[in-house]
């Protein structure tokens, strides 16, 4: 039987009418969904201090002279009288690196005032320690003033003569600091449920936060203070 244009037009209305009507009981049931989904986020925080396992000790010294062969000669005699020092301290040569002397010219540089410097040349060069004894280096250290009685010159103002301290064993205490920074965020979540007369469920999502490494302070920058804060949403329930 064919189907009218009446009919049709009602069979159309009464689908349009069905879908509205369900896209309303959806909508609404989606809305007591969210009203019922009850979470509570979190944060965790997990510290350690560790000892630096990596040393890089810069010696920058200066030397000066009219003669840029005689610099050259200067800048040598320091160089070999700094590597005998280091090897008398315990330090092995592998553990030692030289850069290139930086030489200036005062004559041509094109700015100053008319004041003619003592000096036309001066040179500044660095040697680098970069070891894992850091026991070794520390009583290195300590000793370098018996180096400027021997007539070296040390520019210890540079930034690029900073002692830094590493830390490279990160990932050997990754997994136990995140199970703590888990494991306090739960009891932080644990009392909230408490307190709001709910039952802690299970996780909803978690983030784990970036890991720091700084010195402990600015007189102790060989120990390291590593954190980390992990955030983490639970299910609530009554």
């Amino acid at each position: 039987m064919a189907m009218t244009k009446s009919t049709a037009t009602i069979l159309g209305g009464s689908l349009i009418a069905g879908l509205a009507f369900l896209g309303l009981l959806l909508g609404d049931a989606a809305v007591k969904f969210r009203e019922l989904e009850r979470t509570v986020a979190v944060k965790g925080l997990a510290e350690r201090e560790v000892p630096a396992d990596i040393v890089i000790w810069p010696i920058q010294f200066t030397t000066a002279n009219n003669d840029v062969s005689k610099l050259y000669v200067a800048i040598e005699q320091s160089f070999h009288k700094i590597g005998s020092f280091l090897a008398e301290q315990g330090i092995k040569e592998s553990e030692i690196t030289v850069s290139t002397p930086a030489i200036t010219d005062k004559s041509a540089q094109a700015y100053g005032n008319n004041v003619r410097a003592e000096f036309r040349y001066t040179a500044k060069q660095t040697v680098t320690v970069y070891s894992k004894d850091i026991a070794t280096v520390h009583k290195a250290m300590r000793a370098l003033s018996n180096l400027g009685k021997q007539g070296i010159v040390f520019s210890g103002n540079d930034y690029q003569a900073t002692t830094e301290y590493l830390f490279t064993q990160l990932n050997d205490l990754k997994p136990k600091m995140i199970e703590e920074a888990t494991r306090k965020a739960r009891a932080v979540a644990q009392k909230f449920a408490e307190d709001s007369e709910s039952k802690l469920g299970k996780i909803k999502k978690a983030k784990q936060g970036q890991f720091s490494i700084s010195p402990r302070d600015k007189n102790n920058p060989h120990i390291k203070k590593i954190r980390v804060v992990s955030t983490v949403e639970y299910y609530l329930s009554d």
